[in-house]
C-alpha cells in the first residue's frame, strides 16, 4: 500500500513533508503557493487514519509512518531526499533518517516533538487524552500552543479541521506513539545536517527543549526561531516559513 500524497513542484531536489497530530497532507496549504516549484519537488503524505487515508487501518506508530514514507520515496524513485516534519512529524522524520541515513540530504524539524518523546503532568495528560473525544479540548491545546494570541475563530477552525480529517482511533493511537516513543540514543552523533525551526510563542517546543535535544544530539545542527509564530508557523507566518525552509534546503549537499 502506498499512502496518499500530493506533489508541489517538479524540481530536482525531492522533499518529503510529514504533518503533525492536528494536520494532514493538506494542512500546509497556506504556504504552498510560495514554494519554489523549479528547484524542489515537495511531496506531502497522509498518515494512515488521516486525510484521504482516514479509512486505512494500521498500527498508527512512528515506525509505521517512517516505513510508509520510505515506501513512498521508493515508489516515486527518490534515491535521496530531504525531510520536513511538523510537530509529531518531526519525530517521524528522525525515524526515517534512522532507518535510511544514507538517503537523507537534510532534516528540517518544525516545532518538533523530539525523538525522546515528551513528559506530561497529570493535568496535561488528561487534556490531551480528552482531545480524542472532545473538540473543545483540541481547541484548548491549539490555543495554548500558539500563546493564547490568535483569533478564536481560527482556533475553532483548526480544531474542526483536525476533527474532520482524522479518525478518532488513529488520533488517539498517535498520541501514545509520539508522547511515549524514545529512540534518541540511536540517533545521537549522526552526520546529516539538521535545521530546527520553532515559533517564538510556542510554550513547549521552545529553544530550551531544542537545545537540550536536537542541538545536543546532532553535530551539524542549527536552530532558528521564527518571530510572530507559535506551534503552527505554516498558518501563522507561511511566507517566512517558506523562506527559512528553502534557505536551509538550498544549503543541503547534493
Amino acid at each position: 500500500m502506498i499512502n496518499t500524497f500530493h506533489r508541489v513542484g517538479t524540481g530536482p531536489h525531492p522533499v518529503i513533508v510529514l504533518h503533525g497530530w492536528f494536520g494532514d497532507a493538506r494542512s500546509f496549504a497556506p504556504m504552498e503557493c510560495a514554494l519554489d516549484h523549479d528547484t524542489f519537488t515537495y511531496v506531502f503524505m497522509d498518515y494512515r487514519g488521516y486525510g484521504q487515508m482516514q479509512s486505512a487501518h494500521g498500527d498508527y506508530t512512528i515506525d509505521e509512518i517512517a516505513n510508509d514514507a520510505l515506501a513512498l520515496a521508493d515508489a516515486l524513485g527518490f534515491d535521496t531526499f530531504s525531510l520536513i516534519g511538523h510537530s509529531m512529524g518531526g519525530m517521524a522524520i528522525e525515524r526515517v533518517a534512522m532507518l535510511a541515513p544514507k538517503r537523507v540530504r537534510m532534516l528540517i524539524p518544525v516545532a518538533p516533538v523530539p525523538s525522546c518523546g515528551v513528559e506530561f503532568d497529570d493535568s496535561r495528560r488528561t487534556l490531551f487524552e480528552s482531545a480524542v473525544e472532545q473538540i473543545e479540548c483540541r481547541q484548548a491545546i491549539i490555543d495554548r500552543s500558539t500563546g493564547h494570541r490568535l483569533p478564536a475563530a481560527w482556533v475553532r477552525a483548526k480544531a474542526m479541521y483536525s476533527w474532520t480529517h482524522s479518525s478518532k482511533r488513529a488520533y488517539g493511537a498517535y498520541l501514545e506513539a509520539w508522547s511515549s516513543a524514545n529512540f534518541s540514543e540511536a540517533i545521537k552523533g549522526v552526520p546529516y545536517p539538521v535545521r530546527v525551526l520553532i515559533g517564538e510563542h510556542d510554550p513547549t517546543y521552545n529553544a530550551a527543549l531544542m537545545n537540550a535535544t536536537y542541538l545536543a544530539w546532532y553535530p551539524d545542527s542549527k536552530l532558528e526561531v521564527l518571530p510572530n509564530a507559535g506551534h503552527y508557523p505554516m498558518d501563522e507566518v507561511p511566507l517566512a516559513l517558506v523562506a527559512s525552509l528553502e534557505r536551509c534546503l538550498l544549503s543541503a549537499k547534493v
